[in-house]
């Protein structure tokens, strides 16, 4: 049986579409209402703009908005942070427009929303019909074809005319759909509430200040401080200038989520190997390393050219004050 014939045939009830009148704000749009979406199919988005998983369904959400909307879509995002500063109004307002989001954006900082819809994922998606039932869902990455026939039928339901053609999509940059054959390395995070795999000899003291170093070797899917930090539980807190993360792993993309606590823009330099990552430097760092903290947000420090092994990656500041949330993997 074809995808097409399972999903023409397979669609159930999961529930109504509770909508979004709980949002602390808007992006995009004014409010919108239960009489704004009545009789439209309406794609609900949950993403948080530092979520890696998020950034890789991307490019498939903003082709949906855009390729369905004269047809009676509604795509409706809804930023539900997972860390503190993800809350502040105007870091969502920048990353979305770094981002190039149109379509609206439910601001949901108390996770209001997110509990309307008894969610626990990012990302999220939930397409309703018409009738303002939810029809199917998709938790995680993937799915995309499946969704997109769940919007086309739900769309030929209300009544519209819309193609079988599927959009045709490479994402790039940020968006790059992740190398799976080579991930092998989990999500990471350091601060202590959700960290694992520390490596530094000197063993981990929370909430407080210490001087921190990098064992040799540095075990696989482990990793280490050099210099002095505080281990908090979100974070990880950089307290004098030279301080660095180091990290064993494998896979083709290195990812790490950071935030200046001063605001300051803070340079960095990232080695690979003991060296510059040349060819094989991420988005935000040149080929011999160099990059500049600006902003609360993902900074992608390593994409792999050639063949994936297993890798030490290092960065280290020229300043204090420096947080680190999370390493994640592509």
């Amino acid at each position: 049986m074809s995808l097409f014939s399972s999903v023409r045939n397979a669609l159930s009830v999961k529930g109504d579409l509770p909508g979004f009148e709980k949002a602390a704000g808007w992006l995009n749009s004014e409010p919108l209402t239960a009489g704004d979406l009545r009789g439209k199919v309406v794609v609900t988005d949950f993403g948080t703009y530092t979520c890696i998983n998020w950034l890789r369904t991307l490019g498939y959400v903003k082709a949906w908005a855009e390729k369905y909307e004269e047809q009676g879509l509604v795509l409706v995002g809804v930023h539900t942070p997972e860390f503190p500063f993800e809350a502040d109004r105007e870091n969502v307002v920048q990353a979305i427009e770094a981002l190039n989001v149109a379509f609206p954006i439910a601001l949901d900082p108390d996770y209001a929303v997110w509990q309307a819809f008894d969610n626990h994922y990012w990302p999220a998606v939930y397409i309703a019909d018409a009738e303002g039932q939810i029809r199917h869902h998709q938790f995680g990455e993937g799915g995309y074809e499946e969704c997109e026939r769940v919007i086309q039928r739900l769309l030929r339901d209300a009544g519209h005319e819309v193609g079988d053609d599927l959009i045709s999509l490479v994402p790039d940059g940020i968006e790059a759909q992740a190398d799976w054959g080579n991930v092998g390395s989990p999500e990471t995070y350091v601060g202590y509430q959700q960290g694992r795999n520390f490596a530094s000899p000197e063993g981990v003291t929370v909430d407080e200040a210490r001087s921190y170093s990098v064992p040799s070797p540095l075990p696989l899917n482990s990793w280490a401080l050099s210099g002095d930090w505080t281990v908090e539980g979100k974070a990880t807190v950089l307290n004098r200038p030279g301080g660095s993360i180091a990290l064993r792993f494998h896979g083709r993309d290195v990812n790490l989520v950071l935030r200046s606590q001063t605001g300051k823009t803070v340079p960095f330099r990232v080695r690979l190997d003991g060296a510059p990552p040349g060819a094989d430097a991420g988005l935000d760092v040149d080929g011999d390393g160099n990059g500049t903290l600006e902003r609360p947000r993902l900074y992608q420090l390593i994409r792999q050219q050639g063949r994936i092994t297993d890798r030490t990656f290092e960065i280290a500041f020229d300043d204090d004050g420096v947080e680190g949330y999370v390493f994640t993997f592509g």
